[in-house]
């Protein structure tokens, strides 16, 4: 059986504020390989997610501790849904290609999320032009506007 505890989670978090990502994680399956991913991910604030999307597999996101800012975006970075993931919405799914980020609110926060396997790198096709790769300029930016944008607006 495989578990998930308040003490793994906690332990997770402090991981993850450790680290420059400012990120951790338990996989539960067992092979990057397997035909469902399931992972929790300590996510601290000021961890950066590039808009991406994940064309082979839908994604159902869930909150386990903590807040998530959940934007979705059409092909031209406009968002067309923002979410937030661990208020009012427990769980989230998205069709496979929904351009989305994910903008971590409180301290402590964990996600848990499913995809289908196997695992797939993400290609630069499939990361939004418009926003800087991990550790480029201007992601302090970006991470401001995901804090407040709207349906409708684009970076």
């Amino acid at each position: 059986m495989k578990q998930i505890t308040a003490h793994d989670l906690t332990t997770m978090s402090e991981q993850a504020a450790k680290v420059q990502r400012l990120r951790a994680h338990r996989n539960l399956h067992e092979e990057l390989s397997d035909p469902v991913q399931r992972l929790a991910i300590a996510m601290e604030p000021g961890t950066y997610i590039r808009p991406h999307r994940h064309p082979q597999t839908w994604e159902l996101l869930t909150a386990l501790r903590g807040r998530f800012v959940v934007l979705q975006f059409n092909d031209d970075g406009v968002v067309t849904q923002r979410t937030l993931l661990g208020e009012e919405t427990k769980v989230l799914e998205m069709p496979a290609s929904t351009w989305h980020a994910v903008l971590s609110v409180d301290p402590g926060g964990v996600v848990f999320e499913v995809k289908q396997g196997p695992y797939r790198a993400l290609a630069e096709e499939d990361c939004m032009a418009w926003a800087p790769q991990e550790g480029g300029e201007g992601i302090a930016a970006v991470m401001r506007w995901y804090a407040t944008a709207k349906v409708g607006d684009r970076f």
